[in-house]
């Protein structure tokens, strides 16, 4: 926390106004996302779950542990969570082939379908996003780089 307690005395105003600007854009795309989630009839939790899993690396199965770790959640929070998309039909449940105590999450063809609208439509509002995000980034970096 040294650093932390050092670059607090070099603190601009305008660093500050930047700092809110990020949290307020992050706001709102959390806001968008939310929404659109609940549009398609998922949780946004449910929605970041099976974003999770569809974006997990090539060639590597999700686990529930895997799921914990992405999403920032307790191993049991993250097995209740796997239960309600197993219940709902979004995922399905399989034993891990090289480790049959393990178990593994795959999407169904209903939560690809949901999946991929939502991510369309969340990438669009990025790259709408975008050219705000990198301006405040931008600033943010370049004081850091300069201080």
């Amino acid at each position: 926390m040294r650093v932390a307690r050092d670059l607090d005395k070099t603190l601009s105003q305008t660093d500050y106004e930047a700092l809110a600007t990020l949290r307020y854009t992050l706001r709102k795309f959390m806001d968008f996302s939310t929404s659109a989630a609940q549009h398609e009839g998922l949780p946004p939790q449910q929605h970041q779950a099976l974003l999770a899993i569809k974006g997990n690396p090539q060639g590597e199965a999700m686990t529930i542990g895997m799921l914990a770790e992405r999403l920032l959640i307790a191993p049991h929070t993250a097995t209740e969570l796997a239960g309600r998309l197993i219940d709902a039909g979004y995922v399905s449940r399989h034993p891990d082939p090289a480790d049959k105590r393990r178990q593994t999450l795959r999407l169904t063809k209903k939560s690809e379908d949901i999946l991929r609208r939502l991510s369309a439509i969340h990438l669009r509002e990025i790259r709408d996003m975008a050219p705000e995000l990198i301006h405040i980034l931008t600033h943010l970096q370049a004081d850091v780089g300069g201080k």
